[in-house]
């Protein structure tokens, strides 16, 4: 009875990881064609999108679901892993001995990365939306983050922290939307190799779309 109730409880936690994951997924791509905005040369496309964010209460509703999203990720992320610690050779996915298998090792490591990044990002940007942190001097207002995203990238170490978190990301990403498509059942053998090609398309073009935006402003703009 007691490991019956153990998988499932298991099975749950990866179920609800799986599917905050795959919002979170979506966000990211949502975020990346409003950053890449800021490389057309002229801030005013990216400005009208940042007050269009800023302003529409749909969207701050989704903040407030984005926010759950990344807190319910992060821990149910760490009771997954503190399970399988507890359970070889339970994986974080279905599948052993496969290329999935192997980055599941790396998850907890890339995530802490990823965490220690997003509360750099959070800080230097979010929170001056907010109120937390002062508003920069280089910048008009506190929703000016075309002039504070040019002052960081102009960093060089900032930038290649950026480039890095990022080269991290792609490869949390890869494992993850395998990942997440297992753990809901959707690993069918016909269509499986499929989602695997589609999950290295989707960790390139986000870990080099997002590490595109510092490499232009460090060195073109």
């Amino acid at each position: 009875m007691k490991q019956s109730t153990l998988k499932l409880s298991s099975l749950s936690h990866k179920f609800i990881l799986a599917l905050a994951g795959l919002f979170l997924m979506l966000f990211l791509s949502t975020h990346l064609l409003t950053n890449l905005l800021m490389l057309t040369g002229d801030s005013s496309a990216f400005d009208q999108a940042v007050e269009f964010l800023s302003t529409n209460p749909i969207i701050k509703v989704v903040e407030y679901v984005l926010f759950a999203a990344f807190i319910i990720h992060i821990i149910f992320g760490v009771i997954v892993w503190l399970n399988n610690n507890k359970a070889r050779p339970v994986k974080y996915y279905v599948a052993s001995g496969s290329e999935t298998s192997y980055f599941s090792k790396f998850m907890i490591h890339t995530g802490l990365i990823i965490f220690v990044f997003l509360v750099i990002h959070l800080v230097n940007f979010y929170f001056v939306k907010l109120g937390l942190v002062a508003v920069p001097e280089y910048a008009s207002d506190s929703h000016d983050f075309y002039a504070m995203a040019v002052v960081l990238f102009k960093e060089p170490l900032y930038s290649l922290i950026y480039v890095v978190c990022f080269i991290f990301l792609g490869f949390h990403l890869k494992h993850a939307f395998q990942s997440a498509f297992q753990t809901l059942g959707l690993n069918h053998d016909k269509y499986f190799p499929a989602i695997k090609v589609i999950s290295t398309i989707y960790a390139l073009v986000i870990s080099i779309g997002f590490s595109i935006i510092p490499v232009y402003f460090y060195f073109f703009h």
